[in-house]
């Protein structure tokens, strides 16, 4: 990357300083000498959420990965949130995020790299003009070309951009009788919140928190960033299983974007959502256990020592074990789930395979034990 840095985007430079020294400023101010209620407090927080979920559940995982299919009332919804959220259009924001998960963390293509430090992939990639060659260039998102809706929003971003910025909030000013109020706390605030709680993903999800499933790029899982994002901070896992729906895939991990889409489908708002395969995730996480433990081993004594070497060998041994037993236990899944569809599991041929799939079932659960008990003793 060049070292000359290139023009200041001024139009983004004082939407960015602007909002944020009105929020900091403005908001305590106004509530000391004006206050606000509690009715504009839930109003501030359903259009965070309308606008965080509109990125989440649109631009993300819907346009920027296509993890699943919605009809054109969803689409334009999240069309609508994604204007009032103010950060580019669908076109513009999924081409950028195509970019980063085909270039993740390479200085010259990652559009926002978090190796050029935390303010340049927090915010510092959109103050200056470091893409001008590609501005325009979506020949990634050929797909979202035929799409009339995103089209649309693309052509009329910024008036849609301008009417729900001002207009949501000046409705609810009016309604609820106080302009000024609901102009700042669901307009500026608002979209400060919604623009650093997103800007937290491309930064902080970088650096802070676990890799539980690859340590090829720096991509962290985080619970906390996770309640912030509508799910989002599970980003370690997306990183390397960018496709799935989920981001949280355990019941207990925060990830409302997953539960919006799931209970969408029940309505037929939503379709075919895609899931990573089981035993490509556990073996995923398995991979990370061992490189993690042949790591610690080796760094706590001699390398060279024989019982480290000893240690390292069981472990290598137990994961090709656990390997093993994923493979033969999902394979037989597999089957086990197209002989439901076609109701042939009680015929006598396949009673066998069943008893057969059964014991794999039972080797893998002991196998699972097995390892558990093994990384938590070199833990």
């Amino acid at each position: 990357m060049s070292t000359t840095k290139p023009p200041l985007i001024w139009l983004n430079v004082f939407i960015f300083s602007f909002s944020l020294a009105v929020a900091a400023i403005g908001t305590p101010l106004y509530a000391y000498f004006i206050g606000f209620d509690w009715t504009q407090v839930v109003m501030l927080a359903v259009a965070f959420s309308y606008c965080g979920l509109s990125i989440t559940a649109g631009y993300h995982r819907l346009w920027s990965h296509k993890t699943y299919e919605a009809n054109a009332v969803m689409r334009f919804i999240f069309a609508i949130g994604g204007a009032f959220a103010l950060q580019n259009s669908i076109l513009h924001w999924s081409s950028d995020h195509r970019v980063h998960h085909r270039h993740v963390d390479n200085n010259d293509k990652d559009p926002y790299s978090a190796k050029m430090g935390f303010f340049y992939s927090h915010i510092g990639w959109m103050l200056r003009e470091y893409q001008a060659s590609r501005y325009t260039d979506y020949s990634n998102c050929r797909d979202l070309q035929k799409d009339k809706i995103v089209m649309w929003q693309d052509k009329y971003y910024g008036i849609l951009a301008i009417v729900t910025n001002f207009g949501f909030p000046l409705i609810f000013g009016v309604v609820h009788g106080d302009i000024w109020g609901a102009l700042l706390l669901v307009g500026v605030v608002r979209l400060v919140l919604s623009h650093h709680t997103t800007f937290f993903i491309n930064s902080l999800a970088h650096v802070w928190g676990s890799q539980p499933y690859t340590d090829k790029n720096t991509a962290r899982d985080n619970g906390i960033l996770a309640f912030l994002t509508f799910g989002e901070g599970y980003h370690n896992y997306h990183h390397i299983f960018e496709n799935d729906y989920r981001n949280g895939i355990r019941w207990w991990q925060f990830d409302p974007t997953k539960w919006l889409i799931k209970s969408c489908s029940y309505f037929g708002f939503t379709r075919k959502l895609r899931v990573s395969p089981e035993d490509r995730v556990e073996k995923a996480r398995a991979k990370m256990q061992l490189v993690r433990l042949q790591a610690k081993l080796t760094a706590a004594s001699n390398a060279n020592n024989c019982d480290v070497q000893a240690r390292i060998r069981l472990l290598e041994e137990e994961y090709e074990l656990l390997m093993s037993k994923i493979s033969d236990y999902y394979a037989a899944k597999k089957r086990m789930v197209e002989l439901k569809k076609k109701h042939l599991t009680k015929h006598y041929e396949n009673f066998e395979f069943m008893q057969q799939y059964n014991d794999m079932k039972l080797h893998l659960q002991e196998q699972r034990k097995s390892w558990k008990m093994l990384t938590a003793q070199y833990a």
